[in-house]
């Protein structure tokens, strides 16, 4: 460090620390600019008066040299915003009457020596560090101040100000409008324009996000509903809020590398098409951030832009405008977006937001519902709202408390959907009734043989085939007051029940991921017609997952019913014929059934009765 000779003040002769502040940092790279024109200007001029004689090569010349005269006057518009935001007035209202001065500069001229010496002077008045000459110095005070009024983070917007900018909404009537505010802080500003809505007679619904969790937990008290964590990690409905107020943190200091991204611009950008087509955006950031970049997106993606300053209080403290513009289709738009910068370069000019008429934008006459608002954390309270929204959730608790209810069949069981029924557990224990008992289901195994004798064409006898099936055998004991009973022999007769386990593996549906297992609750149809016995067991009972989403459960059971009751529906009289054959000569069964929303399904059982499958034709 050294002390300036002429102005006693410390000064660096090292390049700046690793955290630069932003407006330096951009001014750096206005300078490089800057320099670069300097050399390039004149030689592009030179090149050009030596090709004129050929007049492809002196056009492709004229063009390179417009374009660097662009990305000049580019450079002193930035570097002008940004001594704005150094405090650096005077030099900032020299960088733009230079500007004006170069932008009238005419490129035919011969000799660029005066402008190169003004360009030349201006770079040596600029605050920064010059890599290409040590000798040149940054003002240690215009670091230091820069460096203490750097805010990474929060700014509540002024609610004096935010009433003002709310009397010039027009809300529609008789419609509820979605608010959006993608970084909401503690919700006072959101809740603010929802009231003074609400005392004028008008419905909103609020929504808001905030990475902070102490501001996001207290936005949940006055927002309607608030996302925890960061908005570039959340996720909300495009097109469909009626209005959205913005007013992110901005980015003021660059680590060293300089690739970080600008807050108020990566909002803007990730933000604004959340907004419905025709409606309203409130963009309050710093005037010296309406940069070409910002304004060449609003100009883009916005029609009837304004800018209005903060009341003179809050403008000197913090230097906030409030851009506002009404979403449109997407257009390319350089004209204006030229203007809206410039307007920058006399913040003094702007109109004051007490200016703004009464209900100069109006909000779209549109019905919206936001289906998608999700915060980038869990939040206990927006899941719960989430859920309740839920059809899947609301049938799930439905489901339950049927579940838990008392009811009965509408018709009576049969003896094999009670066989289930046990099976499943939900027969078992104390049953209270005229004739009190005690029961107790058991479930065996049972191995079945079959041998089929294989012979060749002449007769003989080639080999033998052993088939082996194991099935499940459901025994009820019974504890009554005149002792105990066994339902297998009860009555002399047997009602054990047999389902397949499907131990054999010649089930077609083994590992197939569209068949369900229905279970054995489900499977307890009502029998239309008591009298009726199962005809043949029905092994493991599935059903594919089409017929599953298609077929109401109801239908599914009854046709079960009649399937195993020897009902086989909707087939022709040879296919009726062929299954009373097949029970039988233990050979496949398929029936045909209509469900109560005319869908036709079928029910097959295999040839072993391994298995039993509910499926639609086309899944066949």
């Amino acid at each position: 460090m050294l002390l300036d000779a002429q102005a006693g003040a410390p000064v660096y002769t090292t390049p700046p620390p690793s955290e630069t502040p932003y407006a330096l940092a951009k001014l750096g790279e206005s300078a490089r600019i800057i320099r670069q024109s300097i050399s390039e200007l004149p030689n592009l001029r030179r090149r050009l008066d030596k090709n004129m004689d050929s007049k492809a090569k002196a056009r492709d010349i004229h063009g390179d040299l417009q374009n660097q005269h662009r990305r000049l006057m580019g450079a002193l518009n930035t570097a002008a915003l940004s001594l704005l935001e150094a405090e650096q007035d005077e030099l900032a209202n020299h960088s733009a009457k230079l500007g004006q001065s170069i932008k009238s500069f005419n490129l035919m001229t011969p000799d660029y020596s005066k402008l190169c010496a003004m360009l030349s002077d201006y770079l040596v008045a600029l605050p920064v560090v010059d890599s290409a000459d040590e000798t040149q110095t940054t003002n240690v005070r215009i670091i230091g101040r820069l460096m203490n009024n750097v805010r990474m983070g929060y700014y509540p917007t002024c609610l004096d100000n935010l009433a003002h900018i709310t009397r010039g909404i027009d809300f529609p009537q008789d419609i509820t409008a979605n608010l959006l505010d993608p970084c909401c802080g503690c919700g006072l500003a959101l809740r603010s324009v929802a009231d003074i809505a609400k005392d004028n007679g008008h419905n909103c619904i609020t929504y808001g996000i905030e990475l902070d969790e102490y501001r996001a937990e207290e936005a949940s008290t006055r927002i309607d509903r608030v996302g925890f964590g960061s908005y570039f990690y959340s996720r909300t409905s495009n097109d469909a809020f009626h209005a959205m107020l913005l007013n992110p943190p901005y980015l003021s200091v660059m680590t060293e590398g300089g690739n970080n991204t600008r807050n108020e611009k990566k909002f803007l950008v990730d933000s604004y098409q959340s907004l419905m087509i025709g409606g309203l955006l409130i963009y309050i950031i710093p005037y010296y951030r309406l940069t070409a970049d910002i304004a060449k997106i609003l100009c883009d993606n916005f029609s009837d832009i304004s800018v209005w300053r903060f009341t003179d209080s809050e403008f000197k403290k913090f230097k906030q405008i409030a851009v506002m513009g009404v979403r449109q289709k997407k257009i390319d738009d350089t004209g204006f977006s030229l203007k809206l910068t410039a307007m920058m370069l006399e913040p003094g000019m702007l109109p004051e937001i007490t200016e703004l008429p009464a209900g100069r934008y109006r909000l779209p006459d549109t019905v919206k519902e936001v289906a998608l608002f999700k915060g980038a954390l869990f939040n206990e309270k927006e899941l719960a709202e989430q859920l309740s929204k839920s059809k899947g959730f609301t049938r799930l608790f439905q489901r339950s408390q049927l579940d838990n209810a008392d009811k009965r069949p509408l018709l009576p069981l049969s003896i094999g959907q009670i066989g289930l029924v046990g099976g499943s557990g939900m027969i078992n224990g104390w049953v209270d009734c005229d004739t009190p008992h005690i029961i107790k289901g058991r479930i065996v195994k049972e191995k079945r043989a079959r041998v089929d004798e294989n012979t060749n064409s002449k007769g003989q006898l080639t080999s033998t085939t052993l088939t082996e099936t194991v099935s499940n055998k459901l025994i009820f004991n019974l504890l009554t007051p005149k002792g105990f009973i066994s339902l297998t022999d009860h009555g002399g007769g047997s009602i054990d029940e047999d389902f397949g386990d499907d131990r054999h593996g010649d089930n077609p549906h083994n590992g197939n991921p569209r068949a369900e297992t229905l279970s054995a609750n489900a499977v307890a149809a009502h029998e239309p017609d008591y009298a009726r016995r199962p005809l043949f067991p029905l092994g493991q009972t599935v059903i594919t997952r089409g017929a599953n989403e298609t077929i109401a459960e109801y239908d599914v059971m009854l046709a079960i019913s009649r399937h195993q009751s020897g009902d086989w529906g909707e087939v022709s009289d040879a296919d009726w014929k062929s299954n009373d054959r097949a029970i039988k000569k233990d050979e496949r069964i398929l029936s045909s059934y209509i469900s109560s929303n005319d869908e036709k399904f079928w029910i097959i059982t295999e040839w072993d009765r391994s298995a039993t499958t509910v499926l639609l034709p086309d899944e066949y």
